[in-house]
C-alpha cells in the first residue's frame, strides 16, 4: 500500500514510521510541518491516509480549531487525491467531551468520516488512552516522559494520584496500523490500569537501580515499556558505564550483567579486524554490549535522523553500552586482533519473532 501519515514528525507519528518500517512493506509518505503546504500533492494516488497531527496545546479556540483545520485539510486532500484512500484517524477517547480539545476532535472525526463517505471509502476511529514511550517530551506528550525526566535530574514533582490507563505508543502505532485493514469503524486499543504514583515510583526505583547498570525486574509489559522510556531518556549521557575488574595474580574477573528479575540470555561473538555486526534496530527488546577483549566502535542513529553517535571501547576497560530501542546500531573491530563482544537481552531469542529488524547506521 502507498500510505500517507500526518503528524510523522511528532511522537505518535514518528512510532507509527519505525513500526511501519519495521513490520510492513507499505510506501510511506511522512508529511509534517514543513510539507503541510503540500499536503494535496503528496495525497495523489494514495491508497490510505493515516491522520496523526493535532493540537493539544493553546488556546481554547486554537486547540479546538485547530483540530478542525488539521481534519478539514485531509479531508480535502483526501477528496482530491484521485483515489478512493481509507482514512485511519489516531482520536482520542476524550473526543466527545466538553472540553475544546474533546469538542475539536470529535468535530474532525465528523469531517473525515463525510469525506469518507464522499469517496465511497472507509473511516476507522481509532480511538487512544494516554500513551507514552520513547523520546516523549517532558511537560508535554506524556506526565510519564516528566516523571522520567525528573528522576534523572534529581527533581521532586507534585503528583495528584489517580488511577490511569496507559498505552505504550508502540501500541497506539500498531493500533493505527491494524485500522488499515480493518473491518470495524472504531478500534479502541485497551491501556494498562496502573496509578500515577505508581509510574513514578517504578521509574524513580529503575534510575536508582540502573546508575551502575544493574537491570532492574521487569516482570511485565509496562516494566519493560517503562524501563525503554527511562532508557531512552538516559541516552547518550549515561553512557558508557564503567564496570569494576576484580584484579589477582590469578587475572581478573568482571561482572557485566546483574538482572534483579525476569528472563534473559546471554551469548558471546567474536568479530575479525575490520568487519561490522548488527546494522539493525529493536522495537522493544533491552540489549547490552560488553567488549570483554579487543577494540571496537559501537554507532547508533535514531531512525529517521542523521546525527550517529559512537563510543570506542575497549576490553582493558570493560563498559556497559545498553542500545535504546527504535536506534539503529553496529559494532566494529577497529582494532588489529580479534574482537570478543558479550551480549545479553531481556528476553529468550525466538526466531519466529526475533524483534530485529535490518537498517543501517550510515545512510
Amino acid at each position: 500500500m502507498k500510505v500517507l501519515v500526518t503528524g510523522a514528525a511528532g511522537f505518535l507519528g514518528w512510532h507509527t514510521r519505525v513500526r511501519l518500517r519495521a513490520l510492513t512493506g507499505h510506501e510511506v509518505i511522512a508529511v509534517d510541518r514543513a510539507g503541510w503546504a503540500d499536503l494535496r500533492d503528496h495525497a495523489r494516488g494514495v491508497d490510505a491516509i493515516v491522520h496523526i497531527a493535532g493540537v493539544n496545546r493553546g488556546s481554547d479556540d486554537e486547540v479546538k480549531q485547530g483540530n478542525v483545520e488539521l481534519a478539514q485539510a485531509v479531508a480535502d486532500a483526501a477528496l482530491a487525491s484521485g483515489t478512493a484512500p481509507r482514512i485511519i484517524y489516531a482520536n482520542s477517547v476524550h473526543s466527545g467531551s466538553a472540553s475544546p480539545y474533546g469538542t475539536g476532535k470529535s468535530a474532525a472525526a465528523g469531517i473525515l468520516a463525510t469525506a469518507a463517505d464522499t469517496l465511497g471509502s472507509q473511516i476507522v476511529d481509532v480511538r487512544l488512552p494516554n500513551l507514552f514511550g520513547e523520546h516523549g517530551r517532558p511537560r508535554y506528550n506524556s506526565f510519564v516522559a516528566t516523571f522520567a525526566h525528573a528522576v534523572i535530574t534529581g527533581e521532586a514533582p507534585l503528583i495528584a494520584d489517580r488511577p490511569v490507563d496507559l498505552l505504550h505508543v508502540q501500541g497506539a502505532a500498531q493500533a493505527l496500523i491494524d485500522g488499515l485493514t480493518a473491518i470495524e469503524e472504531t478500534l479502541e486499543p485497551a491501556g494498562t490500569p496502573t496509578t500515577v504514583q505508581g509510574v513514578y515510583d517504578t521509574l524513580q526505583g529503575f534510575n536508582a537501580m540502573y546508575a551502575t547498570g544493574d537491570i532492574p525486574s521487569l516482570q511485565s509489559d509496562l516494566d519493560v515499556d517503562l524501563f525503554n522510556t527511562l532508557r531512552a531518556a538516559l541516552f547518550p549521557a549515561h553512557y558508557p558505564i564503567p564496570l569494576t575488574q576484580r584484579t589477582d595474580a590469578r587475572g581478573s574477573l568482571t561482572e557485566v550483567v546483574r538482572a534483579h528479575g525476569g528472563q534473559g540470555q546471554t551469548f558471546v561473538s567474536t568479530t575479525r579486524p575490520g568487519i561490522t555486526r548488527g546494522e539493525h534496530f529493536h522495537l522493544r527488546k533491552v540489549e547490552r554490549f560488553v567488549v570483554v577483549g579487543g577494540a571496537a566502535r559501537i554507532s547508533l542513529r535514531r531512525m529517521f535522523t542523521h546525527e550517529v553517535v559512537s563510543f570506542d571501547v575497549t576490553g582493558e576497560a570493560p563498559a556497559i553500552i545498553d542500545m535504546p530501542t527504535m536506534w539503529v546500531h553496529n559494532i566494529t573491530n577497529t582494532g588489529f586482533g580479534e574482537l570478543t563482544t558479550l551480549f545479553w537481552t531481556n528476553e529468550l531469542f525466538d526466531p519466529s519473532a526475533p524483534d530485529t529488524f535490518p537498517e543501517a547506521v550510515e545512510r
